[in-house]
C-alpha cells in the first residue's frame, strides 16, 4: 500500500477567531441572511467544514463561516492551514473555492424525494440553506410514503425506483473497482476514490 500523501493542508487545529484575518479582495460577499443560514447551520450540526487559512492566519476560504461564528460568539473554530502556498495560489483559491462550488447541479427527483421524507421526520427543512421561494417547487404537505410533485409534475413509484436503481449502480460499480464512493464537500458532485491511495 503506498504511503500515505500528506495534503498542503493536512491537519485541524483550533484558533481564536480574532486572530484570523479576512482577506481584504475576497470577492464573495455574504448578505447577514446567509451569515444567518450559516450560523443556523452550525448550531445544528456543529463545525463541519474547518476554515482555511495561510502561515500568517489569513483566511483563504471560510470568510461566511468566521462571520457566522462571530455572530454566535464562537470564540474559537477549527482550522487547517495551507503551507506552502504561494502568494498565487492563496488569492487564485479564494476565487475558486467559490466559483468551483456554483458548477454542480440538483438532481431534482433524489431532491424531491430527500425533502419529503425529512418532512416526514419533522426536520427544519429551512436548514438546508433552501429559501421558502425555493421550497415553493416542491409539495411538501404529504406524508414521505406518498409521491411528491415537482413543478406540478407527480413523480411516480417508477421515477423514484429508476432514481434509486441508478444510484444503487453507482455504489455497486464503486465497490467492484476498489472505489470508496465519496461526494466533494463543495459542489456535492459524486466521484469514485480508489481505496488503496488512502
Amino acid at each position: 500500500m503506498p504511503a500515505k500523501q500528506q495534503w498542503p493542508a493536512d491537519k485541524i487545529k483550533r484558533r481564536k477567531v480574532a486572530e484570523l484575518i479576512p482577506y481584504a479582495r475576497n470577492a464573495r460577499t455574504h448578505s447577514p441572511e446567509q451569515v444567518a443560514q450559516i450560523a443556523a447551520s452550525i448550531k445544528e450540526w456543529g463545525f463541519t467544514n474547518p476554515v482555511l487559512i495561510d502561515e500568517t492566519d489569513g483566511i483563504i476560504a471560510g470568510h461566511g463561516r468566521v462571520l457566522a461564528a462571530q455572530l454566535l460568539k464562537l470564540p474559537d473554530v477549527p482550522t487547517m492551514v495551507a503551507t506552502g502556498w504561494t502568494e498565487a495560489q492563496k488569492r487564485a483559491y479564494v476565487i475558486a473555492d467559490n466559483k468551483i462550488s456554483e458548477l454542480g447541479e440538483w438532481d431534482r427527483g433524489v431532491l424531491s424525494m430527500e425533502f419529503a421524507q425529512l418532512e416526514g421526520l419533522d426536520f427544519d427543512i429551512s436548514l438546508t440553506g433552501f429559501s421558502p421561494d425555493d421550497l415553493k417547487e416542491f409539495d411538501l404537505s404529504f406524508s414521505p410514503n406518498e409521491f411528491p410533485t415537482m413543478g406540478g409534475h407527480v413523480v411516480t413509484g417508477k421515477e423514484i425506483d429508476k432514481t434509486q436503481d441508478r444510484l444503487d449502480g453507482r455504489f455497486e460499480k464503486a465497490s467492484e473497482q476498489n472505489l470508496i464512493d465519496v461526494l466533494c464537500p463543495h459542489c456535492g458532485e459524486g466521484f469514485g476514490l480508489n481505496r488503496d491511495a488512502l
